[in-house]
């Protein structure tokens, strides 16, 4: 089981035709992913080989969909692209759009996240500013290096790429059902509470790893989620617990004002809820590792 990517998911790269589309897009399919087009208006009807497989080239989202059955699109657009490629990828109503490119304005995702909602979300977004997801030794779409853990029972949700690696790494002799790298952004699509109801209703998660970060409230809400609607057992990491206040850090989502928002209340608010949380990443593993032997 997986949650919102599996074996069958067919994949298309927007932007697989740009230096860091084709190395991605090489990564991906390394990694078992089902790629079935790339697109760019300006090489419609070409294709391209990587490494033994030919991927076409289409002109638009709805296009490849029609022709392939894609039903998830993984974008390296650059930001100054980036919003009329996710505004593309909704109107072709593609089930998931992973948007890995940073550096896009704010004003631009609140656009699109907008423009989802409106058209009925039938789009799902993940990103932007974000490592993707991977069901391993299923399906990778993104970035997530793929050769760092095997599948197994464990579901990962987190604000920051490098520290998903990090975690899948910790318990790699555990596995993943899933891991979702969400983004650390402002305005992202899809949020903790989103992953955590998706990995609560998944029969093959047996417990839920989530990676937060100062500023926001992001993790106080999914605190509150947790309370109410999560029975599985929870930990729980929150980078940025020696960070100054009223300090911006690595993500333009990260800044702290007041106790609102600090690694010290989003702790508090989450071993409120129950969650074990760890003051590293190893030590959150540590703690998976403790309540998963029972």
């Amino acid at each position: 089981m997986a949650i919102f990517l599996n074996k069958d998911s067919k994949v298309i790269v927007q932007g697989m035709t740009g230096a860091t589309g084709m190395k991605h897009t090489k990564l991906m399919l390394a990694d078992g992913t089902n790629i079935v087009g790339g697109v760019n208006p300006r090489k419609a009807g070409t294709s391209v080989d990587i490494d033994g497989h030919e991927i076409p080239v289409f002109g638009s989202v709805a296009e490849a969909m029609e022709k392939t059955g894609a039903n998830v699109s993984v974008l390296f657009v650059p930001p100054a692209f980036a919003k009329a490629a996710v505004v593309e990828a909704i109107d072709a109503e593609i089930p998931l759009a992973v948007v890995i490119t940073e550096g896009i304005a704010v004003h631009d995702s609140a656009a699109f996240w907008a423009y989802a909602k409106s058209k009925g979300n039938k789009t799902r977004i993940i990103g932007p500013n974000c490592p993707g997801l991977i069901t391993p030794g299923q399906s990778n779409a993104g970035i997530i290096p793929g050769d760092i853990t095997k599948p197994g029972r464990i579901g990962l949700v987190s604000k920051s790429g490098t520290l998903t690696y990090q975690m899948m790494y910790e318990l790699r002799d555990i596995g993943f059902s899933s891991a979702v790298g969400i983004g650390g952004d402002p305005i992202i699509g899809t949020t903790h509470i989103d992953a955590l109801a998706a990995f609560e209703a998944d029969p093959d998660t047996d417990l839920i790893v989530m990676i937060g970060e100062i500023g926001g409230d992001a993790e106080e809400r999914a605190a509150d989620f947790i309370k109410a609607n999560v029975s599985k057992p929870v930990v729980g990491y929150v980078a940025g617990f020696t960070a100054p206040e009223g300090k911006t850090m690595g993500h333009a989502g990260a800044i702290v004002s007041g106790s609102s928002g600090t690694a010290a209340a989003k702790k508090e608010a989450l071993e409120a809820a129950g969650v074990k949380v760890g003051k590293t990443p190893t030590e959150t593993a540590k703690l998976a590792r403790e309540i998963l032997a029972g």
